[in-house]
């Protein structure tokens, strides 16, 4: 691919945007961040929150634990360590820098000041708005869309900030429908390894050591370390323990940043740390692994287009496949097989549901890069699923067609059972 393809510059733009770090499940720290910037309009602590959210944010912030907290969970945690210790110039990193002293004030302001939490259901599955009030004054933020698109800011009765929100369209985001496997495959295999070094470099660098810690540590059900266990240190033991343990810490409260894709910590850890534990055990060169990665995290961001930020659909199946392509490109294998490998895995795991970020999407991440690999070998020795099987179909962009709608359109009802069997009322 040239450098002046119009789509050259929009993929450099895309992983820049998407490879992005975060301190924390990311739901809980997008509503941090308004909780931050609604503070900060404001001018004071607040007296009394109130927490309007989509179901989907619910679903996703419920039972994850909330980093530099001392432990703490949940929506109201989330908020409240916005407004005590939150950065809001930090955006996804609002609160990874929190003092000993201002837990200890998390925990007060969490027993003193009165917070609701309201469902609300605008037509839109990612929204967030937080007023805070502090006497007769209140500031409100409003975030849609994905994580730091704050829509709307408000104080007083004046419209500070407000943009339109036009339905689930990213506004202000690069087109993901440039993206095909085909294009994304040529990309690869062409750029300039400076154009993406830092963003791809850095992913390397806070994946690996979250799943460092996540190994060391004890987060979770430690299903990083089951695997090893289980299984032994080949390869393919390592690779999904590696991408399981980085999710066993982030699930699970640790206090160190990831590099995520499509939105979620989870997804970016899936699609990477495999590719970066076969590099290992290939030898591979630096430019090998980097273009690996640049074609797993592309290949993930594209599935993950048609679906949406959030969904009843695991984001991590989309990366497990995608981590599969990296895989298959380490190994020296052409286009057919990356994109086989893709088809494959889509065909083995689609329909596990995401029902909230917690301990369990490790056991998932591990599921999903177990299908990847498992579909890169299926194709190794001549064997696929084909058009017609399932959700299948001719062509590797229209199976993933296929599994957008099924994650976006087909699984909508899903997710409301999902949310209403969580928060034990009907949303």
């Amino acid at each position: 691919m040239e450098k002046t393809d119009k789509k050259y510059a929009a993929y450099v733009q895309i992983l820049k945007e998407e490879l992005v770090p975060a301190m924390g499940c990311t739901e809980p720290i997008a509503l941090a961040y308004a909780a931050a910037k609604a503070r900060e309009v404001l001018g004071h602590i607040p007296d009394r929150v109130s927490i309007e959210a989509s179901g989907s944010i619910i679903k996703n912030v419920k039972s994850v634990i909330v980093p530099n907290t001392n432990q703490l969970k949940g929506i109201s945690a989330a908020a409240t360590a916005g407004i005590i210790a939150g950065k809001a110039e930090k955006e996804l990193e609002v609160i990874a820098s929190v003092t000993e002293a201002q837990m200890e004030e998390m925990k007060r302001f969490l027993e003193d000041t009165p917070i609701s939490v309201q469902h609300v259901d605008n037509g839109i599955t990612f929204e967030i708005i937080v007023t805070e009030f502090w006497g007769e004054e209140y500031a409100k933020v409003r975030i849609a869309n994905y994580h730091t698109n704050i829509v709307l800011i408000e104080k007083n009765g004046e419209i500070l900030f407000e943009t339109e929100v036009q339905g689930e369209t990213e506004n202000g985001l690069t087109d993901r429908s440039l993206l095909d496997m085909e294009s994304i495959w040529d990309f690869a295999n062409t750029a300039d390894i400076d154009d993406v070094r830092e963003v791809i470099g850095r992913q390397i660098a806070y994946n690996t050591a979250i799943a460092e810690e996540g190994l060391r540590g004890d987060y979770g059900a430690n299903i990083g370390r089951v695997l090893l266990d289980m299984d032994g240190e080949n390869i393919r033991t390592r690779a999904k323990a590696m991408a399981a343990a980085g999710s066993d810490a982030r699930m699970n409260g640790c206090e160190l940043p990831v590099i995520i894709n499509s939105g979620s910590g989870n997804q970016g850890m899936t699609c990477s740390l495999p590719v970066i534990e076969y590099a290992k055990e290939l030898h591979s060169t630096e430019e090998k692994l980097y273009r690996a990665l640049i074609l797993s995290n592309l290949t993930a961001i594209h599935q993950k287009n048609g679906i949406g930020r959030l969904s009843a659909y695991c984001g991590a199946i989309c990366a497990g496949a995608a981590a599969g392509a990296g895989i298959a490109y380490l190994c020296g294998d052409g286009y057919k097989d990356v994109t086989h490998t893709v088809v494959n895995a889509l065909a083995i795991v689609s329909g596990i549901v995401c029902d909230g970020a917690k301990a369990s999407c490790a056991a998932k991440i591990a599921t999903a890069v177990d299908a990847g690999i498992l579909g890169y070998q299926m194709y190794r020795r001549g064997q696929q699923f084909y058009a017609g099987d399932g959700i299948v179909t001719k062509g590797v962009d229209a199976t993933i067609r296929n599994v957008g709608r099924l994650g976006k359109e087909g699984m909508r009802e899903t997710n409301e059972e999902i949310i209403d069997i969580m928060v034990g009322q009907r949303c």
